[in-house]
């Protein structure tokens, strides 16, 4: 055990001792079920999670919330309205991979 582990150790327990880890927001519940940060790295979802606390919503996460709505509402168009709809879409994917992919490049 390095020396670092030892400290992270101590310092935990000592905050276990004074009470400073209890009475937390979701203490003695289960964590949410987030399928999705299991394709998103770590410090991506924890970055988007602490966004979400303070109100504050990606646009690329609005993008993929407006895709889902348009998938949603293709079901059962036909012809040329469905056409139009495809193209709406094929849009919003289009700006969704662009802000994500903006996103990638500033975080390099």
């Amino acid at each position: 055990m390095s020396w670092l582990s030892r400290l992270s150790e101590r310092r935990i327990l000592k905050t276990l001792l004074e009470g400073g880890l209890s009475g937390l927001a979701g203490e003695g519940k289960p964590l949410p079920d987030r399928p999705g940060d299991a394709f998103v790295d770590a410090g991506e979802a924890a970055g988007f999670r602490i966004m979400a606390q303070a109100g504050v919503v990606p646009e690329e996460i609005t993008l993929k919330k407006q895709v889902a709505a348009q998938k949603a509402a293709m079901d059962g168009l036909t012809g040329d309205a469905r056409k139009a709809a495809m193209a709406r879409l094929a849009e919003l994917q289009m700006k969704q991979a662009m802000a994500e992919e903006a996103r990638r490049k500033f975080l390099r």
